[in-house]
């Protein structure tokens, strides 16, 4: 099995470097991440990861978690995990202090997360849940329900889910049938079946704190008639200890491809008489309250396509290193090497490694510029930052995730043979990356959402403001001397000009041809996150060229950055200009058969 070392270097140099740390430091409430503190916090995160979640990642995917008559039992060694987690504090990183939290920045709790992720991913999705919940009881919960649950979740002692999802009610939540009576004391008995619901049971902590949508009995139809309720596993007792079993049990869990130890439950409510909740904020928006959850989650799960893909590359340089086969190309009569010596190996592993930095980027970035829209004491700067977060978030999540079944492929081949055996782990992440492209909303309903509410609903002012930040980074390649940089400025020309092409098309297509402008919507998102990577890779060569001139050391580090930027350059942005075209040209052939010819 693979070990895990967490790549706090890179980590450092995007937080520094690229998504500004200094700057996110000096905001009201952030004064805390200075970079000792933040070292401090990677190192001390780096060191769990890699000692304690990390080991339990293989054995945990083996032995999955358990269903025993409503019980579920995680996987040996998950519980105890579980409660160093918590009290090491890490559940309590990113919260508000006002309920036992740390008050650490998006930027600082990102690279932690990544951290957690790489490591053991079934294990991060139960903090993951719990930390959306988190922040929708904090923004529209009353007083009462904060005070009741938010300190026992931060601290960990309890966890949190959402209910969204039911088995006619899938992405289109305008079906949601679950019911919510009001009992006239300001409880309400709810009644339905939740599917999908990760961590909805389990054995790590005392009391679940599940967040369903539900309908009144006078709500109106669709998703307007949507509330959102608190619907605790325990009920309080008065002096807020659990209590009383609620009506709310898991019937069973689900048997999947991958994230086998992280119990995804199938959740029964009121079958013996109603489990009591009560509404968060105001009736019939639920579902406005439940995507304050949903864009948290969209964005972890975005880092988890990019974790995935960081652990498989570590696993398959790794082997790379280690796997003696053949001799190397041009040698004659040369002695036996190890497979990184392979031209096309090498070729592989670059694939890998320029995309995951070119992705950690990116993602670092939006990062920050969240904790700008949270904290900037300027208006226009908040606002400016909030929308460039709501542009790229669909881009992380889709990009990365789609990205990650890709890389975790190719680490599989990498390995050749022994990569298709489960006993190597290598098929363990490829597994566990292809419920990231679906979850949290699929690819598609990403794209869809980038096109209309963040593209065409805008004329693209947002997208347009980005790209002009992009092609100042390319007037900068272009004064930088030498033939990488020629190289990158080339691509990242290309690529900012098939992005503008594609801007340009949905723009003027949206709104009188939606269908055609959907088919391109996909390879749209991609081609964003493709030409946004590679913005960054640009930014990362120009610092690195900086650095060098500098002398300060480190040599090797920013010269295999600047390599690394080529190489993306030269095989991955070079791909940008294809994207375009299908996102302008490929409507018609899309849609041109009619369904008995398919």
């Amino acid at each position: 099995m693979s070990n895990y070392n967490a790549p706090i270097r890179d980590m450092q140099f995007v937080m520094r470097e690229l998504a500004g740390l200094d700057a996110v430091a000096a905001l009201p409430g952030c004064e805390d991440a200075s970079p000792d503190v933040v070292d401090a916090i990677l190192e001390e995160a780096g060191k769990f990861a890699g000692g304690v979640l990390a080991p339990l990642n293989w054995t945990g995917d083996q032995e999955g978690a358990r269903w025993d008559n409503g019980v579920v039992h995680t996987a040996t060694g998950w519980k105890e995990a579980y409660k160093q987690f918590a009290e090491a504090g890490w559940t309590a990183l990113a919260c508000e202090p006002e309920f036992g939290g740390q008050g650490l920045p998006k930027l600082v709790s990102t690279a932690v997360m990544e951290m957690w992720k790489s490591a053991n991913m079934a294990f991060s999705l139960c903090p993951m849940l719990t930390n959306g919940a988190i922040e929708s009881i904090k923004l529209r919960g009353t007083d009462e329900q904060k005070a009741a649950y938010l300190p026992k979740m931060v601290s960990g002692e309890w966890t949190g889910t959402m209910n969204l999802t039911e088995p006619q009610a899938g992405s289109d939540l305008a079906a949601v049938r679950t019911r919510a009576v009001p009992q006239g004391d300001g409880t309400y008995k709810i009644f339905g079946q939740k599917i999908f619901i990760t961590y909805g049971e389990h054995d790590m902590t005392d009391n679940i704190i599940h967040l369903v949508l539900a309908r009144l009995p006078d709500a109106p139809e669709g998703v307007k008639g949507i509330s959102l309720f608190v619907v605790p596993k325990f009920l309080l007792n008065a002096d807020g200890t659990p209590g009383e079993r609620n009506d709310v049990h898991c019937v069973s869990i689900e048997h999947k491809l991958g994230i086998h130890a992280s119990p995804t439950a199938v959740l029964a409510f009121g079958d013996k008489g109603g489990a009591i909740g009560t509404l968060v904020g105001e009736a019939n928006r639920g579902l406005e309250y439940m995507f304050i959850m949903m864009n948290e989650a969209r964005f972890a799960v975005g880092m988890e396509g990019l974790a995935l893909s960081e652990r498989a590359y570590q696993q398959a340089l790794a082997y790379a290193k280690d796997r003696v086969q053949g001799t190397e190309a041009g040698v004659r009569g040369g002695p036996k090497v190890s497979i990184i010596h392979h031209a096309d190996v090498r070729r592989m592993l670059m694939s890998m490694k320029s995309q995951i930095e070119a992705q950690r980027a990116l993602a670092y970035v939006v990062g920050a510029a969240t904790d700008m829209a949270h904290h900037h004491p300027d208006e226009a700067v908040r606002a400016q930052n909030q929308a460039f977060t709501d542009l790229m978030i669909p881009v992380v999540k889709g990009w990365l995730t789609e990205s990650s079944i890709e890389l975790t492929s190719t680490g599989v081949q990498v390995h050749g043979g022994m990569g298709f055996i489960e006993e190597t782990g290598a098929a363990q992440h490829f597994r566990d990356a292809r419920i990231t492209s679906i979850y949290e909303g699929t690819t598609a309903i990403q794209a869809n959402d980038l096109i209309g509410r963040k593209i065409a609903r805008e004329s693209g002012q947002t997208v347009k403001a980005v790209i002009a930040e992009m092609r100042k980074v390319e007037a900068s390649l272009a004064e930088a001397s030498g033939e990488e940089f020629a190289a990158m400025r080339k691509s990242l020309s290309a690529g900012v000009t098939a992005l503008e092409e594609a801007v340009a098309y949905i723009v003027a297509t949206y709104g009188q041809d939606i269908k055609a402008a959907s088919v391109g919507s996909v390879p749209f998102l991609k081609l964003l996150g493709i030409v946004a990577g590679g913005w960054q890779m640009g930014r990362a060569a120009l610092v690195s060229a900086r650095r060098l001139a500098e002398g300060g050391g480190d040599a090797g580090f920013y010269q295999a950055k600047i390599t690394t930027a080529r190489f993306y350059a030269d095989h991955v942005l070079s791909q940008a200009p294809g994207l375009a075209y299908s996102v302008v040209n490929g409507a018609a052939a899309a849609l041109a058969l009619p369904e008995e010819m398919f």
